[in-house]
């Protein structure tokens, strides 16, 4: 793709719509619509839309010039998939980062370098919340119970050097799995508690999809893009259902595989 059809694209997504740069992954889609500002946060990566908008014109053509320059890292005047692919891998881990950081000065709130469970728990909840592994009645209450005992799980889990709380590099594995290497295994036991219904350790179409068409006979727009992401995207091995390494390619987006659906689906 050449420099100029991208920057025709920037600047025909930025008129159409702006927001500001967060969320990268929660607002990939609006219900079940693809959100074209996604696309936008992602191109720009940490440039403010809000900033770009206040300027002229012929201003936010220079400016989308010097994103693309950023993109174009073998200075070609050419934007490859394999370029595009790289700067959104930049972009999501950036983001991650930038995020922990300002979230670690909200949980340490002892300012001793470390987020205790303690901290997370008080600033999170507002209170200290304890539960046990017994299965509880109330639904309402069984599905906070599970929620937080995931949660203390997940905080475990990235709390690799032994001692009490989280670093702000262990922060980041905690508040971004996907992004950090040593939270497959939790990224996967993760997914696979809540996708895989009957079990048998891997993730089939329906139960990507999930039941969503309730009364409707034909597939909704949302359920098409989806299919095509599960056979064209992740079943590398066209068998009808995810495997380990198929798995980790959905739940991680900053692998080059995410970024590189991020390309093909959206951005070409």
């Amino acid at each position: 793709m050449a420099s100029s059809a991208l920057l025709v694209l920037l600047l025909l997504q930025f008129g159409l719509g702006q927001s500001s740069h967060k969320h990268l992954h929660e607002d990939h889609f609006i219900g079940q619509q693809h959100n074209p500002e996604h696309d936008m946060n992602v191109l720009l990566g940490d440039e403010d839309t809000e900033e770009i908008k206040k300027l002229s014109p012929a201003q936010q053509r220079k400016k989308m010039m010097e994103i693309v320059k950023k993109i174009d890292t073998n200075a070609d005047n050419l934007l490859s998939p394999e370029e595009i692919t790289l700067w959104i891998q930049h972009v999501y881990r950036k983001y991650a980062l930038d995020d922990a950081d300002e979230r670690f000065a909200e949980f340490d709130t002892d300012k001793d370098g470390v987020v205790t469970w303690e901290e997370y728990n008080m600033v999170a909840h507002d209170q200290l919340i304890s539960f046990d592994d017994v299965v509880l009645e109330d639904p309402e209450q069984e599905s906070l119970r599970h929620l937080h005992l995931k949660e203390r799980r997940r905080f475990d889990f990235a709390d690799v050097d032994g001692t009490p709380g989280l670093n702000v590099t262990e922060f980041l594995a905690f508040t971004h799995p996907s992004e950090v290497d040593h939270m497959a295994d939790f990224a996967i036991e993760d997914v696979l508690s809540e996708y895989d219904t009957d079990k048998d350790g891997f993730i089939s179409l329906s139960e990507f999809i999930g039941d969503v068409r309730g009364d409707e006979d034909s597939p909704s727009q949302w359920e098409i893009e989806e299919t095509v992401r599960f056979k064209d995207l992740y079943d590398q091995d066209k068998d009808g259902k995810l495997n380990r390494d198929e798995q980790l390619r959905w739940v991680a987006p900053n692998s080059y595989g995410s970024a590189r659906e991020e390309v093909n689906l959206n951005l070409i």
